[in-house]
């Protein structure tokens, strides 16, 4: 029971051994762009329906809604609905391009080991070569795996805030 609780954590430290220190760089940022996805998603699936509705609730108790104030008002509303969808998407857009940057940064570390190998060596000795390019390629493995898994929900957090803001607004009418 322990082995399989532990197994996760033995694949990380592997993978971190086998691809260098920017692997664990890489891994950090797939942590920390994953937390914000659950986040944004408990948002829009849990506490934006309850702030919409207290948004349109308190816009419909006002009597006036043609003044340049109640314009205002209104706008207000929608901004910072707005603001709350976006909150973090930032972060997010940030973190999806920087993962296979890392992988870049630990690829050309590991090749720079094979490169450093050969000119102590005098000769491409296979075994240190092996290593080198395994930390290289392991690198840009792991880059790539945390940049895509983190494309999708990147691209629909924003498009949903988008959305959703439209949404508010013709809710507000006139």
């Amino acid at each position: 029971m322990l082995d399989k609780l532990q197994a996760p954590y033995v694949a990380i430290a592997n993978l971190v051994e086998g691809g260098g220190p920017f692997v664990f760089f890489i891994f950090l940022s797939g942590v920390i762009m994953w937390t914000l996805v659950i986040e944004r998603t408990w948002f829009f699936w849990k506490v934006l329906p309850i702030e919409t509705q207290a948004a349109i609730d308190k816009w419909n108790k006002r009597s006036d809604h043609l003044s340049w104030c109640a314009r205002q008002i209104r706008d207000a509303i929608i901004s910072r609905l707005e603001t709350k969808m976006t909150t973090n998407l930032l972060v997010l857009q940030v973190l999806v391009p920087m993962a296979p940057l890392l992988g870049l940064i630990g690829t050309v570390a590991g090749m720079l080991e094979v490169f450093d190998s050969m000119a102590l060596r005098g000769s491409a000795d296979a075994r240190t070569m092996a290593k080198g390019v395994s930390q290289a390629m392991l690198c840009t493995l792991t880059g790539l795996a945390v940049s895509i898994s983190g494309l999708y929900p990147n691209f629909y957090f924003s498009k949903e805030a988008a959305r959703k803001s439209e949404l508010v607004a013709d809710k507000l009418g006139f």
